[in-house]
């Protein structure tokens, strides 16, 4: 992994999935049912750290991502969250200045401290061999948790604060920024080689807006963490950016970028991966469909990114209907890869 990111292709690619760790796994879910809440196995570093290896005893992967989620940093600041079953998180809704009043940079690390031992639990447990990947929620992403309350499909609490109270929103931008610096920094600390960020809802906004919210406050991040951490690898995941990868690769001071699955990878291979190691980009769909259509997919991608700085992933998380035996397929088809031959 570390050998990729640093630009040196690898001969097979390593590979990690997003969401290994998780529901489509019968001994995550006996381990779920001993949690209580989803928050509470997220906070509980034994637990924590049993359902991250998980996916390595059964598979190999070349990286353990912590097992987290990206609220824990507005639940660290404060913001009410509590993770509704069937619906997901739902967060007291943030939208206007005063709410920001509400929000305590100072208890983060108390409240986080219990995910800082879930990856020093999680680095003591892993061979050398396998690199250990910390991540964040991006600002933008976030914050459009933290106004709208949950999901959404319109962004429109948050695009409205944003748009008739700069002032107040670019306060929450720095909030965040603020945090998820600090946030990635002890993690770092406890034993994260790397880190992502995962900016989900990135493809939401216009391409002004991407710079504003996305490309600068990531900017201010990997420039915080390189000056504390040099030599950390920072990975980048801007979903659904289309042809704002570009300036994002160029701007944003990430070692890798992530791609989801409506990129191509031969335009990949053209436009990023010479600046930077690309990560992904099967469709998780794929994976639940197995098959032959799974594997001419997984060789294209091999064939087409495997030659220059790649890690394989897919285009966003696993899915929880996806069948444990075609994610050992998968392992199988990356393990014995090589490339083709040319005369």
């Amino acid at each position: 992994m570390l050998a990729a990111l640093a630009g040196v292709p690898q001969t097979p690619p390593p590979f990690w999935l997003m969401r290994q760790a998780g529901r489509y796994l019968p001994e995550y879910r006996q381990v779920r049912t001993q949690a209580g809440g989803f928050l509470d196995l997220c906070m509980n570093p034994e637990l924590a750290c049993e359902v991250t290896l998980q996916p390595l005893r059964r598979y190999g992967m070349d990286a353990a991502i912590l097992f987290s989620d990206i609220l824990i940093i507005p639940h660290a600041l404060g913001q009410g969250l509590r993770f509704a079953e069937g619906e997901g998180p739902v967060l007291d809704a943030i939208r206007d200045q005063q709410g920001l009043l509400k929000l305590d940079l100072d208890g983060l690390h108390r409240k986080a401290a219990p995910v800082y031992e879930t990856v020093s639990r999680i680095r003591a447990s892993l061979d050398e061999r396998t690199a250990l990947i910390g991540f964040a929620g991006s600002p933008w992403t976030v914050a459009c948790y933290m106004v709208e309350g949950g999901g959404s499909k319109e962004y429109a609490h948050v695009k409205r604060f944003a748009y008739t109270d700069p002032v107040g929103f670019n306060r929450l931008i720095d909030i965040l920024v603020e945090a998820t610096v600090e946030y990635l920094s002890m993690q770092i600390k406890a034993g994260a080689e790397l880190v992502q960020l995962f900016d989900s809802w990135a493809g939401a906004l216009s391409a002004a807006d991407f710079q504003r919210f996305v490309v600068a406050p990531t900017r201010r991040i990997t420039a915080a963490l390189k000056e504390r951490h040099p030599g950390t690898p920072i990975i980048g995941f801007p979903r659904m950016a289309g042809l704002n990868l570009e300036g994002f690769v160029e701007q944003a001071g990430v070692d890798a970028v992530s791609l989801d699955p409506g990129v191509p990878a031969a335009w990949a291979a053209q436009h990023l991966q010479g600046k930077v190691a690309v990560q992904g980009n099967l469709d998780p769909v794929l994976l639940i469909a197995g098959g032959e259509e799974m594997d001419h997919a997984v060789l294209d991608l091999l064939e087409t990114l495997g030659n220059g700085p790649f890690i394989f992933n897919l285009g966003h998380g696993i899915i929880k209907e996806t069948p444990p035996e075609n994610v050992s397929r998968l392992a199988g088809l990356i393990r014995d890869w090589k490339p083709a031959t040319r005369d």
